[in-house]
């Protein structure tokens, strides 16, 4: 009879053998490992100057699971980051191997096996700067709060305003917002990322001034509409919906990366009038077929993103807090994009058919908006275009450096929250195309426009007064970002 032999334990196994983590502990510890990938991302590119995505995108992106706990660990450790640069000095750690460590893996068991020495360093720490308790030190690092009202647009291809916001205020203190058709307000921090109605594309989460875009434009159902820098998409689904889900909207994405997350934004809002086009913008031949119809461009190109640095969390980054971000380096980046948008913008104006351009940038920066628009006003007047006045109500208009400023619109990054610039390039009715953009290179008469509400030529002799008097504050907030917005 064959004889079995049990497996005998090897030595030691039993004290190797570690205690199975709870539900709790292994959702913290996956936090807690998501929240090291997005911080090595967020600090390395800081450092290198390198353009990356923004906090909020990283944390919010697919691949993270624990989106909430993953956050608040990211801006818990960006916000105490000059406390832990000075324990890490303190206990020799900083020095020596931390450029080494991987913000992944290895990097939470090296510093646990150093937490006498990095208990140590804290405790010097406090008597060095004459503290008595941690809490005394995290008030002294306090960063500013920099909380504004949570806006959400309500898509309407999927729910009306009015059940959007019977639902809502079930929980929240809700109203409507002023400016912007379907917007609603909220008190801030509400967070809704698990909220049905954002999970179900019922509404997305968009900040006012980014969804005063797509509502300059304000396209009529029914027309061919192009999205010229589409990713994530919130203003592609946008411009969808104020179609009423008619037409067609051509969304154009030359990052490989953010095609798939333009797609899942599409997907998400239900519309089936949108094209997802891999490809730069500036290849289009506006002669071919697909574009010869386009009536409406919307181009949101990359800019400094120095207008939504509290949104995108910059201020808890090293280089804002040191101050490093006014240099000639920055000069240079800054003249760079100007030339990029300076050059999308006149192939938009070559489109034949295009009745309504927006030009928008999230940069507070002369040199990315007034300075664009001024260097191409005599181009646009050569193809039949003015400037129009979107939201002729809106008392924060352009800076006041070209004839016409008064049409532009600003955002204040004080004020507002947020940091915008639109400007509206409309058509006039009985213009001419030049030959040489004409598909048969001859004159070609433009079909006389349907008369607009906001386009009347009463509303067109509308100056409203200009009463952006905060310059101190365009100064003080001038310093720009490190990083491209990619929107």
């Amino acid at each position: 009879m064959a004889r079995f032999k049990a497996k005998q334990p090897s030595s030691g196994a039993a004290e190797k053998k570690k205690p199975r983590m709870s539900n709790a502990e292994r959702s913290a510890y996956f936090s807690r490992r998501e929240a090291a990938k997005v911080l090595r991302s967020v600090l390395q590119g800081d450092a290198h100057r390198r353009a990356v995505a923004s906090i909020k995108s990283l944390v919010y992106s697919p691949s993270i699971k624990n989106k909430k706990a993953t956050f608040a660990l990211v801006c818990q450790t960006l916000k105490h980051l000059p406390i832990i640069k000075d324990v890490l000095e303190g206990a020799n750690i900083l020095n020596s191997r931390w450029k080494e460590i991987s913000f992944v893996g290895d990097a939470e068991k090296f510093l646990l096996q150093r937490k006498v020495s990095l208990q140590s360093a804290l405790a010097q720490l406090l008597v060095r700067k004459k503290m008595k308790c941690i809490e005394d030190l995290l008030d002294r690092y306090q960063t500013p709060d920099v909380s504004k009202p949570r806006y959400v647009r309500v898509n309407t291809l999927k729910l009306d305003v009015d059940s959007a916001l019977i639902d809502l205020r079930k929980q929240y203190m809700v109203e409507k917002d002023d400016v912007v058709p379907d917007l609603l307000k909220l008190p801030p921090k509400c967070d809704l990322h698990d909220h049905p109605l954002v999970m179900n594309g019922s509404v997305f989460m968009q900040g006012k001034a980014s969804s005063m875009v797509a509502a300059a434009l304000d396209p009529d159902p029914g027309w061919e509409v192009l999205d010229a820098c589409a990713a994530p998409g919130n203003k592609t689904v946008h411009l969808a919906a104020l179609m009423r889900g008619k037409g067609k909207v051509i969304a154009c994405e030359l990052n490989k990366e953010r095609i798939k997350r333009l797609a899942d934004t599409v997907r998400l809002s239900g519309a089936c009038n949108i094209e997802v086009f891999h490809g730069d913008f500036l290849s289009l031949d506006p002669k071919d077929p697909p574009y010869s119809k386009v009536r409406a461009i919307l181009l949101d190109p990359s800019c400094s993103g120095s207008g939504t640095v509290a949104e995108r969390l910059d201020h808890l980054l090293p280089s804002h807090a040191a101050g490093q971000s006014a240099n000639v380096d920055e000069t240079e980046r800054l003249t760079k994009l100007a030339s990029f948008q300076k050059k999308v913008l006149t192939h938009a104006l070559c489109f034949p058919q295009v009745e309504r351009i927006v030009y928008s940038t999230c940069s507070i920066h002369q040199i990315e908006n007034e300075d664009v628009v001024n260097s191409i006003l005599p181009l646009a007047a050569s193809h039949g275009f003015r400037l129009g006045t979107p939201f002729p109500k809106w008392h924060r208009r352009g800076l006041p450096v070209l004839e016409g400023f008064e049409h532009l619109v600003r955002t204040d990054p004080v004020e507002d929250k947020e940091g915008f610039f639109i400007a509206l390039f409309v058509r006039e009715e009985g213009s001419v195309i030049h030959p040489s953009l004409s598909p048969d290179s001859s004159h070609l008469s433009l079909v006389k426009r349907t008369k607009r509400k906001n386009l009347s030529k009463k509303e067109a002799r509308i100056r409203m007064p200009t009463l952006y008097g905060g310059m101190f504050k365009m100064f003080l907030y001038s310093k720009p970002s490190f990083r491209v917005n990619l929107k």
